[in-house]
């Protein structure tokens, strides 16, 4: 478990990256997500966040969301400008999917009703990989899917923690109670490489340079690539698979909403999982 010198120097280090990070990168904006996410376009995306029948109603604000990004500069702000809205598009329907509260007849459609969850209902195990002993789990402690991105199992709660500065593996359930650290997890892991998978960021914008393995399994760069990294092992490889299909569709309402393409290879029907 890590020391709480190193929990310390990891948020501080954070801590330094949400004050000044901004201005390591190019002068054209404090704040690059502000600029291409409103708080107007926000509430258009997620129309039905704070709807009663969601559970986590109130929970996802837009300041949560903005105060986060500024932990991770480099989101949403490399390349062309098309390329910097298609990949916040991407990240808003991937969390939307991991906490959809939408159904084929929903108001406004399925694809309305992101972030309406903060954790995972009726989960079938605590998520404890207990043969990683670098992350151990704690005695009593669930690891199940927390936050817009659903982060599971301790191997992830464990370096999600250290990095942002909170205790994941005694307390995972600060990402369902605290709606900035949240967010930051989401936005961790989108931007974090766990080799042999890519980082999520990459493929969007384009650095993504696959290995021969990855041409082997046919793991082309898109957001079906994208899918892969986040639960491919469940979705990736099976023809017209539902979840893949409801990723694609928040994605495809977002972009439009962005006023840009999706580009290629939106499914991972037929890519081996990493």
């Amino acid at each position: 478990m890590a020391s709480f010198s190193s929990l310390f120097l990891s948020f501080f280090v954070c801590v330094l990256l949400c004050l000044f990070g901004s201005q390591a990168t190019e002068a054209r904006k404090i704040n690059p997500i502000s600029h291409l996410v409103s708080k107007e376009l926000f509430d258009s995306i997620f129309i039905h966040k704070d709807n009663d029948a969601c559970p986590a109603k109130g929970f996802y604000t837009y300041d949560s969301f903005i105060q986060a990004t500024r932990c991770f500069p480099k989101f949403g702000n490399i390349g062309s400008l098309i390329t910097r809205k298609r990949e916040v598009a991407a990240f808003l329907a991937q969390i939307s999917h991991e906490t959809t509260g939408g159904w084929p007849t929903a108001p406004d459609g399925p694809y309305a009703w992101g972030l309406c969850f903060k954790e995972e209902v009726s989960p079938q195990s605590n998520y404890c990989d207990s043969t990683n002993t670098q992350w151990p789990c704690v005695p009593g402690k669930s690891y199940k899917g927390r936050g817009p991105i659903q982060l599971s199992w301790n191997y992830n709660y464990g370096p999600a923690g250290k990095a942002l500065g909170f205790d994941g593996l005694n307390k995972p359930e600060t990402v369902s109670n605290n709606s900035l650290i949240a967010f930051k997890t989401g936005l961790w892991f989108w931007m974090t490489v766990q080799k042999p998978k890519p980082s999520c960021h990459d493929v969007m914008v384009g650095k993504y340079v696959p290995t021969e393995a990855d041409l082997a399994a046919n793991r082309t760069a898109g957001y079906g690539l994208v899918t892969n990294i986040i639960n491919g092992g469940l979705e990736c490889g099976i023809a017209g698979d539902g979840r893949v299909n409801d990723r694609i569709g928040y994605f495809q309402r977002y972009a439009k909403l962005f006023n840009v393409d999706t580009g290629p290879n939106l499914d991972c029907e037929n890519q081996k999982s990493f």
